[in-house]
C-alpha cells in the first residue's frame, strides 16, 4: 500500500463521492477509480458500496479508514521531523491531554517555550488516558498528560504541579448546588453520569458501598456532552474540577466531594524512544521550569 493511495482512499471516504474527491485531489475520476479498485484487489476485499450518487464504506472500508489515518498521520509526522531546519529549533510537538486544570500549566509552558523557539509548533489532542496512551504507543503523540492514578511503567514522567479535585456538576436549581460540598450519601439514589476512566481512577473505591446505591445512568469519556445532560436536568455528572471549569454555564454548578478526593497529573513520554530535538528540548524546559518554581 502506498501512502499516496491511502490519502486518495481517505478523501473518497470523507466525501462519499468519487467525482467530488477527484476534484479535490486534482486527478481524473477514472484514474481515481482505478487506484481504488487496485487497492481493493491488493487487500482482497471490497472497500466501498458504489451507488449512483454516493460511495459508502463497507465494514472492511471502515476498518481501513482507521488504520489509513494512523499511517498517514505517522508518515506526515515523520516527514516533518526530518524536514525541520537543522540551524534553528523547529518542528511539531504532538501532545495528548485529558480535560483538566493541568492544561493551564501546560499552556504557560508552551507560551514560554514558544518565546524561546518560535519555529516550534504544537498539535493538541484531547481525550481520556486510555486513548492518549494508545496514541503514545502508536507513535502519533510525543507527549501525554494523564490524570492519576494510572499505570505509567512504560513511560518516563514528570509530575505536574497542582491537584485535581473530584466532585459533581449539578443544575443550579438542584438542592446540592446550595451546599459547599457533596458527600457520598448525597448521591444515593440519584441519577449520575461518570467518566469511564473515573472508575479506574479510584472513584468507585472512594464511594465504597455507596457506589452501588447510586443510579449510574450513563458513562462518558469527555465532559461536554455529559454537561449538556446536566444542563437539561437529566442528572448529575461526576468529574474533576478542572474539566468542569471549561464549561462556563450559569445553569451548572460544580461542588467538590467531602472528604476531599484529589489526584495529580503527570506528563509522560515513551521510555527508550528517540525524540526529536524539539520534543527533547520541550521536556527539558518543562522539567527546569518546575525546578525553578520549587
Amino acid at each position: 500500500m502506498e501512502v499516496r493511495v491511502l490519502k486518495y482512499f481517505l478523501t473518497v471516504a470523507r466525501e462519499e463521492n468519487i467525482t467530488h474527491a477527484s476534484e479535490i485531489l486534482h486527478i481524473s475520476q477514472p484514474a481515481l477509480s482505478r487506484q481504488l479498485m487496485q487497492l481493493e484487489e491488493e487487500l482482497g476485499t471490497q472497500l466501498f458500496v458504489r451507488g449512483r450518487h454516493a460511495s459508502t464504506l463497507t465494514e472492511a472500508g471502515m476498518l481501513l479508514r482507521r488504520r489509513a489515518q494512523e499511517i498517514v498521520d505517522l508518515t506526515e509526522k515523520t516527514e516533518r521531523e526530518f524536514q525541520s531546519n537543522s540551524m534553528a529549533l523547529s518542528g511539531l510537538i504532538s501532545i495528548g491531554s485529558c480535560e483538566a486544570d493541568t492544561m493551564r500549566y501546560l499552556a504557560e509552558a508552551m507560551r514560554g517555550f514558544s518565546d524561546l523557539y518560535p519555529e516550534v509548533k504544537f498539535d493538541i489532542y484531547s481525550n481520556d488516558a486510555d486513548h492518549v496512551k494508545e496514541r503514545l504507543e502508536r507513535g502519533t503523540l510525543d507527549v501525554g498528560v494523564l490524570l492519576g492514578p494510572t499505570d505509567i511503567s512504560k513511560y518516563e514522567s514528570i509530575t505536574l504541579p497542582g491537584k485535581e479535585r473530584w466532585g459533581v456538576i449539578v443544575p443550579a436549581k438542584c438542592p446540592l448546588a446550595q451546599k459547599e460540598y457533596v458527600t457520598k450519601e448525597d448521591l444515593v439514589g440519584r441519577r449520575v453520569f461518570i467518566a469511564k476512566r473515573g472508575v479506574a481512577q479510584g472513584v468507585a473505591d472512594w464511594f465504597g458501598e455507596y457506589y452501588d446505591r447510586m443510579n449510574v445512568y450513563a458513562t462518558y469519556n469527555l465532559l461536554y456532552n455529559a454537561a449538556m445532560l446536566v444542563n437539561c436536568g437529566v442528572g448529575a455528572a461526576i468529574t474533576i474540577e478542572g474539566a468542569a471549569e471549561l464549561y462556563h454555564n450559569a445553569n451548572i454548578i460544580f461542588r467538590p466531594f467531602y472528604p476531599e478526593f484529589s489526584v495529580k497529573s503527570v506528563m509522560v513520554w515513551k521510555k527508550h524512544q528517540p525524540q526529536t530535538p524539539a520534543v527533547s528540548k520541550f521536556i527539558e524546559y518543562v522539567r527546569e521550569s518546575l525546578i525553578q518554581k520549587e
